[in-house]
């Protein structure tokens, strides 16, 4: 199993819509190493969920990933502002995963996780660090979830 982080603005997507919804789509991402950290995501997988671009930023969630190497719709949509006319079905440039809510966690903000992590140790923490998905090592997960007296919980 693997780790990672992945981004959005709770006022796009947040951890209540996931809550609410259940399972969705992961889309919009057009950055290609954050689409190749998507490629590499595995069912079972974890992801904490980070709301970006938020007062304050940080952690506020679990998911797993139930399905990947999905062809991201979006890009043959040609109302939405992800559309790619460079991108066919017969050969998508941008693939995503599914993804499953799996609990809400008091918000480990990003202060809190520059106060005890270093940049080589959790990516999220590197000031300029743009990218919407990020890996976190396996090493680290106990510790950020410890910062919330949290766990993953036991999964199906």
């Amino acid at each position: 199993m693997q780790y990672w982080l992945m981004k959005s603005e709770p006022d796009i997507y947040s951890i209540a819509d996931l809550e609410r919804d259940r399972v969705t789509i992961w889309d919009g991402i057009r950055n290609y190493q954050a689409r190749n950290y998507l490629r590499s995501m595995r069912s079972g997988d974890v992801a904490f969920f980070y709301h970006s671009n938020a007062n304050p930023p940080g952690i506020a969630g679990l998911m797993k990933i139930v399905e990947s190497n999905i062809a991201d719709p979006t890009q043959f949509d040609l109302d939405s502002k992800y559309y790619d006319a460079k991108s066919s079905p017969d050969s998508p440039r941008w693939q995503t995963v599914r993804v499953e809510f799996l609990q809400r966690i008091p918000l480990i903000s990003l202060n809190q996780l520059r106060e005890n992590f270093t940049p080589e140790e959790l990516t999220v923490v590197r000031q300029g660090n743009r990218l919407s998905v990020l890996p976190v090592e396996a090493e680290m997960v106990d510790r950020i979830l410890a910062l919330s007296s949290q766990q993953i919980p036991n999964q199906r």
